[in-house]
Formats: C-alpha cells, structure tokens, sequence
C-alpha cells in the first residue's frame, strides 16, 4: 500500500476535476494551480516543463487568456486508473470547445498522469496528447464558428 488510501486519491481527483470545471467555466485558472505543492512540476510537451506552483500558475493563465485556447472551457474526463501504490492518477481527459449550439462537439483528448502528495495537493502532472488532432478539432471548431456569424 502507498503512502495516501485510494479513497483519499479518489477523492483528490474528483476535486480536482470540479476544480478544473470552475476553471474552465469562469476563466479563473488560479484556483486551479492552488492544487499543487509550491515545488511540483508540471510537463506539457508543447509549452515546456514548468518547476514550481507560481511558474504553473503563471503559465495557466496566460495560455488559457489566449484565443483560442480560451475557447476551451470543458475538460471532462473520459476515464482514469488509480495507482494507489505509486499515488498516481492516470486519466484521459478531453478539451472541449464551447458549444455553438449546433449539435456538434468540437474537442481533443489528453491523456495526463498526475502525482498525489497530499492534504489536497498535486506534486506532478504530465500531459500527453496528438497536436494534430488538437489542430484538426480547433480547426473545425473555428471554421464552424466563423460560419455561424452573420
């Protein structure tokens, strides 16, 4: 067994994600890097490796200020696996678009692992993913947009 309970893990993660809706939904991505330790890491192959809460912080934020990455408003998870010995969560999440109210849902997936280390917070993360599908689904996204205005 690991140092933290898989409910605890558990737990964690749900907040995580709730953490991450209000995020999505209000523009306020703070909240969000308040769910690391001062000294995590963070590691997004395009942006680069990030070392410490405020440099998450500051990234989160000006990455997600940006068009059209402040189109992307819902991250809900696809699925997730607990390590409980190694206190990992490793998840498949999608970014989705805002919805443009035309039936379809413009989004990419990320496959991410996050490192728990206690009393709420998170040491590590890593995301995964294809740019090109990111592209292709930004892409469509911005073309059904840009069609849908008069």
């Amino acid at each position: 067994m690991g140092e933290f309970s898989r409910d605890e893990i558990e737990r964690e993660y749900a907040n995580y994600r709730a953490v991450a809706a209000r995020a999505g939904a209000s523009g306020d991505w703070s909240q969000w890097a308040d769910l690391f330790t001062e000294d995590a890491v963070y590691v997004e192959h395009l942006y680069g490796r990030f070392e410490g809460r405020e440099a998450i912080r500051a990234w989160i934020i000006s990455t997600m200020a940006e068009f059209p990455n402040n189109e992307m408003t819902e991250f809900p998870a696809d699925w997730w696996v607990i390590d409980e010995e190694r206190g990992w969560v490793v998840c498949a999440v999608w970014n989705r678009m805002k919805d443009l109210g035309n039936g379809t849902v413009y989004q990419a997936i990320n496959w991410s692992q996050l490192t728990y280390a206690g009393d709420g917070r998170w040491s590590y993360e890593e995301d995964i993913y294809n740019v090109t599908e990111f592209a292709d689904a930004v892409g469509a996204y911005l073309a059904a947009r840009n069609a849908s205005k008069p």
